[in-house]
């Protein structure tokens, strides 16, 4: 079991393009440099990029291999998990996007209200509706934040320069620095996203130095589905953000991770959650599935009062998200709640 991790949300079979619709697809894209579609591109685009615009050509090295985006690009798709939210913050309005968090109405969280000129289309998460895609005949598609498959990248990169997962990034084990940053090199914006990034990084550091207690402490990040029990490992968007405060991610947990990016919790192992503060989200149940459960409520930290279990959606979906623009709302919703469980006394 991956908690709240895209493959658990996936049909359990993938779609096969047929060799029809890949020369459909090919067909749309080739019909995209014609002027009149230029012109309507131009009417319609709802990337909106800095006065600065960027060097082109831009160059991205993936996990593919280097991807060259030989102009400003002026339709982009965004499809990884908070790729949309990060092209925002650099000033670019995606026309298609993937709400990942089922966020509905612009398909962000509420940290990137407002940001939008126009509704983006939406498309599927796992299984991109790729006719689609190539329908809003983007320019440029960002999956960066990704599962990292061969043949999602391959489909996609037949409609339009595709930027994929960095080396390593596979499974969506990636920083939002990272992400940030090609993204930025993606879009000509190389220093903008530099500048977001060091801004970024300057709120957590305060925010670290505010809350010495967290230094060094051990931390448990999970998830209870309906499915069951569930913990997030090192390398994962949730544990890099709690790591930026200080804490060290559970080492019983990461003693166990494979590829994926949580562990399955057994109710029968349920103590190895327990740390010197365990942060729980409820994702498809209630949060009092959590609180309620008797052998949760055993473990020694939830007996200590070291525990918070996440009852309002908009904190678990922006700690989940951890996007640049994400991470500013995580740290002053979240923080507090982090220091007042450490603190807490039985």
């Amino acid at each position: 079991m991956s908690l709240h991790s895209p493959a658990r949300r996936a049909r359990r079979t993938r779609r096969t393009l047929t060799g029809a619709l890949v020369l459909t697809l090919l067909g749309t894209v080739a019909a995209c440099g014609s002027s009149s579609d230029d012109a309507d591109s131009a009417s319609a685009a709802q990337s909106s990029t800095s006065s600065s615009g960027g060097a082109f050509p831009a160059k991205v090295a993936t996990k593919f291999g280097t991807v060259t985006v030989s102009s400003q690009p002026k339709r982009v798709v965004a499809l990884g998990w908070g790729d949309a939210e990060t092209a925002l913050a650099l000033g670019v309005q995606p026309v298609g996007e993937s709400d990942w968090l089922a966020f509905g109405g612009d398909g962000v969280g509420p940290w990137a209200k407002g940001m939008y000129d126009k509704n983006p289309e939406k498309i599927g998460t796992l299984e991109p509706e790729y006719e689609k895609i190539a329908a809003l005949k983007p320019d440029l598609i960002l999956d960066v934040k990704s599962s990292g498959d061969q043949t999602r990248y391959d489909t996609l990169s037949k409609i339009a320069p595709t930027i994929g997962v960095p080396k390593g990034g596979d499974q969506y084990k990636i920083s939002w620095q990272r992400q940030t940053t090609m993204v930025a090199q993606a879009l000509g914006l190389a220093a903008e996203g530099k500048k977001l990034i060091s801004d970024t990084e300057a709120k957590s550091a305060a925010a670290a130095k505010a809350r010495p207690e967290f230094k060094d402490r051990t931390i448990t990040v999970g998830s209870r589905t309906s499915s069951g029990w569930g913990a997030y490992v090192k390398g994962t968007a949730r544990i890099d953000f709690v790591q930026a405060l200080g804490f060290r991610n559970n080492p019983k947990v990461d003693a166990k991770a494979g590829s994926a990016f949580s562990v399955p919790v057994s109710e029968e192992n349920l103590e190895l959650l327990d740390a010197d503060l365990i942060v729980m989200a409820p994702i498809g149940v209630k949060a009092t599935k959590i609180t309620s459960d008797p052998l949760y409520k055993s473990l020694p930290a939830v007996k200590a009062g070291h525990s918070v279990v996440f009852d309002d959606p908009n904190l678990s979906q922006a700690f989940a998200t951890n996007t640049v623009l994400s991470v500013g709302y995580a740290l002053e919703h979240v923080v507090p709640l982090f220091a007042k469980a450490l603190t807490q006394t039985s």
